[in-house]
């Protein structure tokens, strides 16, 4: 599996992660967390 491609699975996740935080109605600190390190993931793959 080349980089790019573990660095889209690895967007993918924290997406679905930060997505069922949000539908649980997780703390906004939870949810700013995961945000915070998809936008870091974000940034690699530009």
């Amino acid at each position: 599996m080349s980089d790019k491609t573990r660095l889209e699975n690895q967007i993918e996740e924290t997406r679905e992660q930060m997505y069922t935080a949000f539908m649980n109605e997780a703390a906004f600190r939870d949810i700013l967390i995961i945000s915070q390190q998809l936008d870091g993931l974000l940034n690699k793959l530009e």
